[in-house]
């Protein structure tokens, strides 16, 4: 199983990190060990100064494929959940500035919270779903998927061309404007259609 995130998938995000509006899908991977245990606080690493929070939609992969055409590619995910891209923001901006690879500040541990899905036949309507973010009780980023650059279908099939996706994989498809700190002692909750799908604490 792999984890596999898009990167700058909504404008306002873009700019607000000063970043190039993306003419295809921009993604990277997370490993396993991405994911944090259910029921378990994320520690915030002594790595790092300042990890911020990404909240994002999340597809799950019941199908294998490659070479996924995009007509076809909504045969490949059946449920969708909601989880946290956290990233260090300090060690990505370190190298960024060197023009190394930035894997440390996006896929160490437990960097990936993830809900529990739900089936897309629930949903109402795929390009019209509102989520969000909130913090201490506090909404501080709120997306919805009318906004993304690229929708499920062509992300699928943009990534399954270069790496052939199977049963399990999750991709992550962006995050809204609104990314911030978290410290010691906050309460996340993320929100899909209103309903509360996941919550943890920050220790």
């Amino acid at each position: 199983m792999k984890i596999i995130c898009i990167g700058r998938n909504y404008i306002d995000h873009a700019k607000e990190l000063n970043n190039p509006i993306p003419k295809e899908p921009v993604f990277f991977l997370k490993p396993e060990t991405a994911l944090l245990p259910k029921r378990t606080p994320f520690f915030i690493p002594e790595f790092s100064e300042e990890i911020h929070h990404e909240i994002e939609l999340v597809l799950r992969i019941h199908k294998p494929g490659k070479n996924i055409s995009e007509k076809f590619a909504s045969r490949y995910y059946n449920q969708i959940g909601i989880g946290i891209d956290f990233t260090a923001r300090d060690i990505q901006q370190q190298c960024k500035e060197k023009g190394l690879p930035w894997e440390k500040a996006k896929a160490f541990d437990h960097s990936a919270p993830v809900s529990h899905f739900i089936p897309i036949t629930e949903i109402k309507n795929l390009n019209n779903i509102h989520f969000r973010l909130d913090i201490n009780g506090k909404t501080v980023q709120t997306g919805n998927s009318s906004d993304m650059i690229f929708n499920f279908d062509k992300i699928v099939s943009f990534v399954s061309h270069f790496i052939t996706l199977k049963i399990g994989d999750l991709i992550f498809t962006g995050t809204p404007q609104g990314v911030g700190s978290v410290k010691v002692g906050d309460k996340l909750e993320c929100f899909l259609e209103g309903v509360k799908l996941l919550s943890f604490n920050i220790k």
